[in-house]
């Protein structure tokens, strides 16, 4: 049953209108219309969302769904409104018209949203069988990569519920660890049939749902590189959204990216922006619909990269942090160990899983130690921030993280009559980090919710960062949150954590984030780098087993997140008794009158004031061109247009202001609601709050959604098209490099297969390749000649193996025949079986063993009748330098015939051919022959000392760095 459409639009603009006058946002009722635009035109943040819906629903009667929260006008509400059911026990609209208290509308949905809670949570009892016993963590201990953990649990108890998963109907639909393989396997297939390569990024687009969990193990399982990114959310923030995520994904080179159906449009646009990406994959229906078997699924180790975690950018450009499977088991087995975790534990999470801490510290936390994961979306909690701590209760959560708004939004938006139905005593952790944490709010959050049970010692500041996996500070297990009163000037001019009394008026609150992890290490230093004492701020830096090797494909970043064995944070802070406490963001800090000044508290006093959007306060220094110096902005978004009510407000701003800082900004700008951009996880983003300032553009409202996606869609066609016009000189050269290859190929092929003597055909080869060199600009530079073994001498070559065009650099290089050893594939080609069989090619399945004595007789045969055999023992290239391990069959076949093997070493081919793209570039190219090494022996113990003699020598003499695959 829905809602008939002619009885919701004009109740629903009465709340609309009720709500904008209540709210004092100084508009003419009669101007609000169903196509007002909720957060431009009215403001409405998260928590004045979450005021509209409860009265929509009450004075509606129906129960809407959870993305309502994301509606951008009132006419989206409608549409949503229409298809809502309504509540079971819920007033009519008639009556609602006819003057029915919200009050009693909204404990009725309460108690029907708590009735089916607790139907949901006949899966708790079930929960108890889902323990990791203490006996078995020895074993575990021993996994080094996260599919090796998947693994351990599928081998013990493969039908135990891993996730219980809230659905947007509030159903919950567990997860066991066979099923998430299965799905898992689902994706890896079709991954591998979109064509992904080994090593190649997957971006993850995707809300939280089995989806997400199945799509970050298909990916690994398919040898693939996880992305998370967040979904596009907000219109108004489309055009924002594009063009970050644009640049994720160009940094990160992702091949393929899994989003929701409703998404494609908008993932396709990326692809203008995007040259790597191929494909904008949807998952198929569930995790039956495919399965990769258990021999095809790729392998990975400790160092290989298992997530590129992209830092929330709200000091700057995001960066893609390299975390191997060391990195993230090593952090999330020192985070057990902080909080003890025990077998009775259960985590509940609603933290967005494209976000390290509900990624990394919730789910593989409790993947690695097998307790359950309670997880429910985002966006549920936004809606309803109770159902996060009804979900503890239902339960019994042990453990739970938030950023600190999520404490504060409890603390508005649940009522007291609520508490009374909540148990909490089962939460022994409640973890608050992620952003600046408020004292305020751990005692407010700790006094309010004891009636529920919540013990104050459960409260726990942490604080973690992207290049540590996740955690790195902790409080003890047992203690509740330390408070640390100091002075605040003092702080500001001589850079000294002074203690003072906590009632005394320039006193600061800090709170300690606790001590170090198990393994890591913090260091304060000053600008030098020299080390601090105990409550002196300076710069933070660490050390750890999860610390990052850097920052993807960008060096410059790296070079300055290193120095001298320690990672800098890009924090201030200083340490007391061993413990954290932070200070700010080095570059968020601005010195004025010779005082250090941090935004944050400055930000939070004046996002109390009674028309400042709370949360929404972003104060920067800045170089205004038109005064040549730097000046101190402040930044304050608000609702108010009345010009009279604007100017008492920047007065008021201007008063607060000058209280905490000892000093008024030079410039308050009260900017419109949406104006200050955030990150993902709602971290305010200065630098881009800052460009706008200098642009001019914090005055102006965001363009509509439409206007903003065209904006996008043009800057990417212009973006491919000033790239193809830069690229235009390569593909003149490419095409004039085919063609003079096109016009030789011919004649070369002819006189392979026609001229009566082998050295006639190999000095034809020789020839044609010379002039296409010649033609084509390419010069070879030849080493190491007189290290060829006599003519007629028996030997075999191995050389690393960069391009398609090595084996004509060898055989102009060595000029003398060669019967290389190639897969048996190319032997299905008609074009090129006829003159590599004329040329005596060795095909083989697999040319790493020799399979049979049949192989071996024809790499005999073919070292009697050339003399020289062929090999490149890495058995494939990839674009990436770096030497691939050397399969073992060209050092059996030297040591069995007792032949030397020559090694040589091949530069440059990758660069004027790279992968297997076929799009020549110019360049040069270098052959450097070693000397030949002789078997020690004719057994396998003297092909495995051949291997690693020439391995040594190629290594040297290529420059090639060693590969981990």
């Amino acid at each position: 049953m829905t809602v008939a459409r002619r009885s919701v639009a004009e109740p629903l603009l009465a709340v609309l209108r009720e709500l904008a006058q209540d709210s004092a946002l100084g508009l003419d009722p009669d101007r609000i219309t169903l196509d007002t635009r909720l957060e431009t035109d009215l403001g409405l943040d998260s928590l004045g969302r979450t005021e509209l819906i409860a009265r929509l629903e009450q004075a509606l009667g129906v129960r809407l769904p959870d993305e309502a929260v994301l509606a951008a006008t009132g006419r989206d509400l409608l549409a949503l409104a229409e298809l809502a059911r309504p509540t079971a026990d819920s007033t009519s609209i008639a009556e609602a018209e006819a003057g029915a208290g919200l009050e009693d509308g909204i404990q009725a949905d309460a108690a029907a949203e708590s009735a089916s809670a607790s139907a949901a949570s006949g899966f708790a009892p079930d929960l108890a069988p889902n323990r990791v016993r203490h006996s078995d963590a020895g074993t575990l201990a021993q996994a080094t990569t996260l599919p090796e953990v998947l693994d351990w649990h599928l081998e013990r108890h493969p039908e135990r519920t891993h996730i219980l998963l809230y659905g947007s109907d509030d159903a919950v639909r567990p997860i066991s660890y066979a099923r998430l393989a299965q799905g898992a396997a689902a994706v890896a297939a079709q991954l591998q049939a979109a064509g992904l390569t080994s090593g190649g990024a997957v971006a993850l687009m995707l809300p939280t749902g089995s989806d997400y969990f199945f799509g970050f193990f298909g990916i690994l399982h398919a040898g693939g590189i996880p992305v998370p990114i967040y979904p596009p959310a907000r219109p108004e923030q489309l055009e924002d959204h594009l063009r970050r995520h644009a640049g994720i994904l160009d940094n990160a080179g992702a091949q393929i990216l899994i989003t929701v159906p409703e998404a494609r449009t908008v993932a396709r646009l990326l692809r203008t922006w995007v040259p790597s990406l191929r494909t904008v994959l949807t998952l198929a229906a569930g995790p039956d619909s495919g399965q990769v078997p258990a021999a095809g699924r790729a392998r990975s180790c400790a160092d290989s990269v298992a997530l590129l975690q992209y830092t929330s950018g709200s000091t700057g450009q995001p960066k893609g942090v390299i975390l191997s499977h060391a990195d993230l088991l090593a952090n999330i087995r020192a985070m057990g160990a902080a909080v003890a975790v025990r077998p009775d534990d259960c985590f509940v999470s609603w933290l967005p899983l494209y976000h390290d801490m509900g990624l990394i510290g919730a789910w593989l936390g409790s993947l690695y130690f097998g307790v359950p994961l309670v997880s429910l979306s985002p966006l549920a909690f936004l809606a309803r921030p109770r159902r996060w701590l009804q979900a503890i209760h239902d339960h019994r959560g042990t453990l739970s993280a938030a950023p600190n708004f999520a404490y504060e939004l409890c603390l508005k938006r649940i009522r007291d009559d609520e508490l009374t139905a909540l148990d909490l005593s089962c939460w022994r952790r409640a973890l608050n980090g992620a952003e600046p944490v408020s004292a305020d709010t751990l005692a407010r959050f700790a006094t309010r919710f004891a009636a529920c049970g919540l013990r104050a010692e459960a409260m726990a500041p942490v604080y973690g960062l992207a290049e540590a996996a996740v955690g790195l500070t902790f409080p003890p297990p047992q203690r509740g949150p330390r408070i640390d009163c100091i002075d605040r000037y003092h702080l500001g001019r001589a850079g000294r954590a002074r203690p003072l009394a906590c009632d005394d008026a320039d006193a600061m609150q800090m709170v300690s984030c606790g001590s170090p992890l198990p393994g890591y290490r913090l260091r304060v230093v000053d600008q030098h780098g020299h080390a601090l004492p105990e409550r002196t701020e300076g710069r933070l830096l660490f050390q750890g087993p999860s610390a990052t090797r850097g920052y993807y494909r960008n060096a410059e970043a790296t070079s300055k997140l290193l120095r001298d064995g320690w990672h800098d944070t890009g924090d201030r802070a200083y340490l007391a008794d061993g413990e954290l406490y932070l200070t700010g963001r080095v570059k968020d800090m601005i010195i004025r009158g010779g005082r250090n000044l941090y935004p944050y508290e400055l930000e939070q006093a004046v996002g109390n004031l009674p028309g400042v959007r709370k949360g929404c306060v972003v104060a920067f220094a800045a170089t205004d061109p038109r005064h040549g110096s730097e000046r101190l902005i402040l930044v304050a978004e608000t609702r108010e247009r009345e010009p009279a009510r604007r100017e008492t407000l920047q007065h008021t701003v201007r008063e607060r202001a000058t209280d905490i800082l000892g000093l008024p900004p030079d410039e308050i700008v009260l900017a419109p609601p949406r104006a200050i951009p955030k990150t993902s996880s709602g971290k305010l983003r200065r630098g881009s709050t800052r460009e706008r300032w200098l642009a001019g553009q914090l005055a102006s409202a965001p363009a509509p959604p439409a206007w903003q996606f065209l904006r996008v869609a043009a800057a990417g066609l212009a973006a491919r098209a000033g790239g193809w016009i830069r690229g235009l000189p390569s593909r003149l050269y490419a095409g004039y490099a085919w063609g003079v290859f096109l016009l030789l190929a011919p004649g070369v092929w002819l006189g392979i297969l026609l001229l009566p003597r082998p050295a006639w055909v190999w000095a034809l080869i020789r020839a044609g390749i010379r002039l296409l060199r010649a033609l084509t600009l390419v010069p070879l530079e030849v080493s190491g000649r007189a290290h060829l073994p006599a003519p007629g001498a028996s030997f075999v070559v191995a050389a690393n193996h960069q391009s398609y065009l090595d084996a004509m650099a060898l055989a102009e290089a060595l000029a003398q025949p060669i019967a290389f050893v190639a897969k048996r594939e190319l032997a299905t080609r008609p074009l090129l079986r006829l003159p590599l069989q004329r040329l005596g090619t060795v095909f083989v399945e697999r040319f790493d063993l020799l399979r049979s004595a049949a192989d071996a007789g024809r790499f005999e045969a073919a070292l009697q009748q050339t003399r020289v055999l062929g090999f490149f023992p890495e058995g494939t290239f990839r674009e990436q330098p770096g030497l691939l391990p050397f399969r073992m069959g060209a050092f059996l076949a030297a040591a069995n015939a007792g032949v030397p093997v020559l090694p040589v070493a091949i530069r440059g081919t990758r660069e004027l051919m790279c992968g297997s793209r076929f799009f020549p570039r110019p360049g040069r190219a270098s052959v450097i022959i070693g000397p030949p090494l002789q078997p020690r022996g004719r057994d396998w113990k003297a092909a495995i000392d051949l291997r690693d003699r020439t391995r040594a020598f190629i290594e040297a003499a290529s420059g090639e760095p060693p590969s981990t695959r």
